[in-house]
């Protein structure tokens, strides 16, 4: 069976977030990125097969070695479709706290 993974589903386990940022900022091997964290290897390669199959992570291979590199395009298409949830919990925290601000002076 051929399973297709949603971006969501990866990026809403704690340790796959975590693993996008340690790659954020620079390509690592799988063993790199396994040495940062208290779990098995094959558990933390399979953490990369489900970032590599939904196209959050790319694999670059040099020589026997696989580096693990962030797809940027693809997490900003995560990116602009979260912005306009942020933009609308902006707002609504910003109203609670005009009224906030006029219920303390009332006080």
């Amino acid at each position: 069976m051929n399973l297709r993974r949603d971006v969501f589903q990866a990026i809403a386990d704690p340790t796959r977030r975590a693993i996008l940022l340690l790659v954020a900022s620079q390509t690592m091997t799988a063993g790199a990125i396994a040495s940062n964290f208290d779990t098995a290897r094959p558990t933390v390669s399979k953490h990369l097969q489900i970032l590599t199959e939904c196209e959050l992570l790319e694999q670059n291979q040099n020589g026997r070695e696989i580096y693990y590199l962030i797809n940027a395009k693809k997490m900003k298409e995560v990116a602009d479709f979260i912005e306009p949830f942020r933009k609308m919990w902006d707002d609504r925290f910003n109203k609670l706290e005009v009224i906030m601000k006029k219920y303390k002076t009332k006080k």
